[in-house]
């Protein structure tokens, strides 16, 4: 399997997860980083966009459509909720930073139409989830309540030594209402970014088991199976999700051998 990728610290735009480089089938990732004042020309035919301001400041203008200026402002993933912008395919949009930012955008497949808008940090939907020490925080950023074809995407964090995606769940088979399948991206980041989390990726029914160890900038891509994510004691993890199916709305199935974690007390 191709679905773990290591951090990269190319300035400009790094393409980090593809159907042509990875086990994704259709949803792609990429990383831009830009300096002061540096202005970045995109386009993606085919494919609607969301791109999610890490850090830094940008504004972003939609040929045709809007312009928006000084968009973002936190630090880093770990100050604050996210400004996001969707883009609809084949549109193309210039990004400037102002001072400097980090982006992610995903892209999925979807026909042409729509309109781009701006999600604020107003917008997003945040939650605390689990209880003890599968308790973590959600900020949902965008879901089947927003315009969009076929993109979700959020933001988890866990505490130090905490679980997320547990009791583990999956969603790879058409079966509603009990499942949906999606294919999914994480991109993680670790306060402080000397720590280290884990990720299991496991398939009973393709005979798939496999752990990473996942640090600052890492990438793990989750084409089907069960995924679990836990942090390293002393270190706050995040990652950033982004899930493509033919549906947007989420439906999945826990493992029947560690539900009953979820039910306890």
């Amino acid at each position: 399997m191709k679905v773990f990728f290591k951090r990269t610290a190319a300035d400009g735009v790094a393409e980090i997860v593809n159907p042509k480089n990875s086990d994704s089938a259709s949803l792609e990732m990429a990383l831009v980083r830009l300096k002061p004042g540096q202005p970045l020309d995109l386009v993606s035919p085919g494919r609607e966009s969301l791109l999610v301001i890490l850090g830094g400041r940008c504004s972003i203008a939609v040929k045709g459509m809007d312009a928006w200026d000084d968009l973002g402002g936190r630090g880093d993933v770990f100050d604050g909720v996210a400004t996001s912008v969707y883009v609809p395919a084949g549109v193309s949009y210039r990004v400037s930073a102002v001072g400097s930012a980090d982006i992610a955008v995903f892209r999925a497949p979807a026909s042409a139409g729509g309109e781009a808008y701006v999600i604020r940090p107003s917008d997003v939907t945040v939650a605390v989830r689990g209880e003890g020490a599968s308790r973590r925080t959600v900020h949902t950023i965008l879901d089947e309540s927003k315009p969009a074809q076929r993109l979700v995407a959020g933001e988890t964090f866990n505490e130090p030594g905490a679980w997320s995606s547990y009791p583990p769940h999956k969603h790879d088979r058409d079966d509603p209402p009990r499942e949906a399948v999606f294919e999914e991206v994480y991109y993680f980041r670790i306060q402080p970014k000397e720590g280290f989390g884990f990720q299991r990726l496991y398939s009973p029914e393709r005979h798939v088991d496999a752990t990473f160890t996942v640090e600052d900038g890492d990438t793990v891509v989750i084409p089907f199976g069960y995924h679990p994510v836990s942090a390293a004691p002393g270190y706050r993890l995040y990652y950033l999700w982004a899930l493509a199916g033919e549906g947007r709305r989420l439906m999945y199935s826990e493992d029947p051998a560690h539900a009953w974690v979820a039910r306890k007390g």
